[in-house]
């Protein structure tokens, strides 16, 4: 099976992207269809999607006639200007797309630099004059409405229906035609014809203004749902899109432009103060400091200088640079953000499906309640005015697009937060399943520790680390080169042994300047017969010996990331248990655990022994979150509740988890969890509240008390008032 993500255009209401949804999904030929409304996007999993692609647009043109679809990578091309009359939701949107540029981006980028690079790629969507056309209705229907208001004050009656159906047929007429052309295609609970039929009923029992004024409080709720919610995805999008469109590269004397995807690998690339690094690959020459906060989220700029790696999307910010690319724009670090972030929103989570489930049975329960209102108590009462009034206001509240539209973006909005810290969430499921995490379990090495062996302690001066560095220096062990590092730091010149023998396990022999030197663990010294002090440290002790004198010994030892104490001290604080797993020695991982924090230790363990006691940890704990960055861990990654990986470890391990930390630090753990449980806490909000007023208005228009202004606020204006309380986990610091 493959699968492939399509563009979406000419769709303006999540309600709608379920059924259409929906509808692929039920195609034989679809194992699964996921189109998410807060991205745009649509993800077909089938045998051959692109062959599947006219039958795929046949049904969706059944479901919302003017949807269309386009392949992600650039085919999308209209051949000029083409007009999309699109009747979903009432909406009649004329989209002007003029392509000049054949790009996937649904945003305005206009890059200009020093360098004049002008890339100014609106795609012809003009949304300042459709904005412009939208209101024109709307402003017009309102003074239209304030007149009916007036002339009904002063009893004007018949004056009061013309202007009011003046009105009425500027702003309802797209709803009421929207509303006969899905009634003609069977679609009878569809939002347009629901509201089409209580404005119109509220004409019949004499409410003139109050059908006019409904139908404008409800245009005026959607135009600014769909701006927000455009905004929003906009701001998500270009957070994230930071894929170049062409690079500088080097062709001899010669510098000249080519489209980025066109670099391969090996080629050298120029990248100038103020550029942002194109792609993923190792600086030639140069020396610069580079912003990565666009990728990581760390304020600090990074020095680099030549055989430096950098990642592309970091903005180089003083020196001029050449890099070397090492990977390919579908590979580099940008993509990989962006496709991340793409995937995660068309992965729902369980309420999201819950919500989809809910509102299929949601609307019909509404509409026989609205139904059932009008008939019996009027029969009981006789007074079939009040309560076919009443029923209107049913049908007022009768649609769930609160719900549809507000949760999944919550969850996208979610991921957008968490990808501008350089927190990747590969799923709405993952982000659900972090926010009921009740223990976090790490590795040590690479995870808490930063994997790279420095020299902590000299016992014996620098004498003894320069004796240890001309014996050491011929070898590829990490330890023997943090001690070479460490000599060389200090301009120690090296000299080569007389004679040199590699004692596996156990050290080197050498002769140097004459004298038999030993250099290794305790071990060798004690098969040499050389006598030595004992004492126990964190770390790895190299000791040496000169003809058979003991001298001192080096103390080789991981460093712990900065931060990682606060980061454990956090985690705790939220009520989250914290134990490490690792294959590591026990007394170097007891010595860690107790430097950060961790009061819980399983040291010397293989990759399968970690996932047995991460077993016995959830059994014990509740829902249990692995960190790690190995390719020992996938395993133990891919069997935890969630699984999270650093960046900077090894492709099996980022592969396997739910979330990646960019930024490789272990304070991204607390952050995860803290938007993980902000955004699910806001999605249930929304549930809550949209349904909390629906509710409460039914049984205040059972109670009489209620009115169609009301119903349309608890309508239109709780979808707006969720789609903003979705957003705003955005902007949280």
């Amino acid at each position: 099976m493959v699968k492939k993500v399509y563009l979406v255009e000419n769709l303006d209401c999540a309600n709608c992207a379920a059924k259409v949804e929906a509808a692929l999904g039920a195609l034989p030929e679809v194992q699964e269809a996921v189109l998410t409304y807060a991205t745009m996007q649509l993800r077909i999993t089938a045998e051959d999607p692109d062959a599947l692609l006219p039958k795929l647009q046949e049904v969706a043109q059944k479901v919302e006639p003017g949807v269309e679809f386009y392949p992600r990578d650039g085919a999308h091309s209209h051949g000029g200007e083409q007009e999309h009359h699109h009747d979903c939701c009432g909406h009649d949107h004329e989209h002007h797309h003029d392509h000049d540029h054949h790009h996937d981006h649904d945003h305005e980028h206009d890059h200009e630099d020093e360098h004049h690079h002008d890339h100014d790629h609106d795609h012809g969507h003009e949304h300042g004059g459709e904005e412009a056309e939208d209101l024109k209705p709307l402003l017009v229907g309102a003074a239209l409405f304030a007149v009916g208001l007036v002339l009904e004050h002063f009893g004007l009656i018949w004056l009061t229906l013309g202007v009011c159906l003046a009105a009425y047929v500027l702003l309802g007429k797209e709803v009421v035609v929207t509303a006969v052309k899905n009634l003609a295609r069977g679609r009878m609970l569809d939002e347009n014809f629901l509201m089409a039929l209580a404005s119109i009923g509220a004409f019949f029992t004499g409410s003139f203004t109050e059908a006019v004024g409904v139908m404008l409080f409800y245009r005026v709720g959607e135009y600014f749902e769909d701006r927000a919610v455009a905004r929003s995805r906009s701001q998500i999008m270009e957070a994230v899109d930071l894929r170049p469109e062409v690079v500088q590269l080097v062709d001899g004397e010669a510098v000249r432009e080519i489209p980025a995807g066109e670099a391969k690998i090996g080629d050298v690339v120029l990248v100038r103060p103020g550029d942002r690094i194109p792609l993923d690959g190792i600086v030639v020459s140069g020396s610069s400091r580079i912003d990565t906060a666009p990728i990581t989220g760390e304020p600090v700029p990074v020095s680099v200088a030549e055989g430096d790696s950098v990642v592309s999307g970091c903005v180089n910010t003083t020196g001029q640079l050449t890099v070397r690319v090492e990977k390919s724009l579908s590979e580099s670090m940008v993509t990989r953000i962006l496709d991340s972030v793409e995937n995660a929103a068309a992965s729902k989570p369980k309420i999201d499906r819950f919500i989809t489930r809910f509102a299929r049975v949601y609307t019909p329960i509404v509409v026989g309640a609205a139904v059932l209102t009008a008939i019996i108590p009027s029969l009981i009462t006789g007074d079939w005015g009040k309560w076919v009034y009443t029923a209107l206001t049913f049908l007022v509240m009768s649609c769930p697009c609160a719900l549809v539209l507000s949760v999944p973006l919550a969850f996208f909005a979610g991921i957008g937060a968490g990808s501008k810290r350089g927190i990747l969430f590969k799923g709405g499921q993952s982000m659900e399943a972090m926010s009921k995490i009740k223990a976090v379990v790490m590795d040590k090495t690479g995870t808490i520790t930063k994997g790279d062996f420095t020299v902590q302690k000299i016992v014996g001066g620098d004498e003894l680390l320069e004796i240890c560095a001309n014996c050491e220096q011929q070898s590829t062990h990490p330890i023997a080169e943090s001690i070479v590092a460490a000599a060389k730091a200090r301009n120690m010149e090296l000299r080569r042994p007389e004679e040199l023998e590699e004692l596996a396990g156990r050290g080197i022999r050498a002769k140097l300047d004459g004298k038999e030197v030993l250099c290794g663990n305790e071990r060798l010294l004690t098969e040499k017969g050389v006598s030595f002090p004992k004492s126990r440290e964190y770390g790895t002790k190299v000791l040496v010996a000169v003809d058979g004198a003991y001298q001192g010994y080096l103390l080789i030892a991981d460093t712990i990331k900065t931060g990682a104490e606060n980061a454990v001290r956090a985690l705790r604080d939220s009520g989250i248990e914290t134990v490490m797993l690792t294959g590591d020695a026990e007394e170097s991982a007891k010595a860690v655990a107790g430097a950060v924090g961790i009061r819980e230790v399983h040291a010397g363990l293989l990759p399968q022994q970690k996932l047995e006691r991460l077993q016995s940890i959830r059994e014990t704990k509740g829902a249990a979150m692995f960190v790690g960055d190995g390719i020992n861990d996938a395993p133990v990654l891919a069997g935890a509740d969630v699984g999270a990986a650093m960046g900077s470890g090894a492709d099996a391990a980022i592969e396997a988890a739910d979330v990646v930390f960019m930024t490789s630090d272990v304070a991204a753990v607390p952050q995860a969890l803290r938007i993980s449980r902000q955004t699910a806490r806001i999605a249930w909000q929304n549930v809550v509240f949209a349904l909390a007023v629906k509710l409460a208005v039914m049984i205040l228009g059972l109670c009489g008390y209620a009115s169609m202004w009301l119903a349309v606020i608890a309508d239109s204006g709780v979808a707006l008032l969720c789609v903003l309380n979705s957003i705003r986990i955005l902007y949280k610091k």
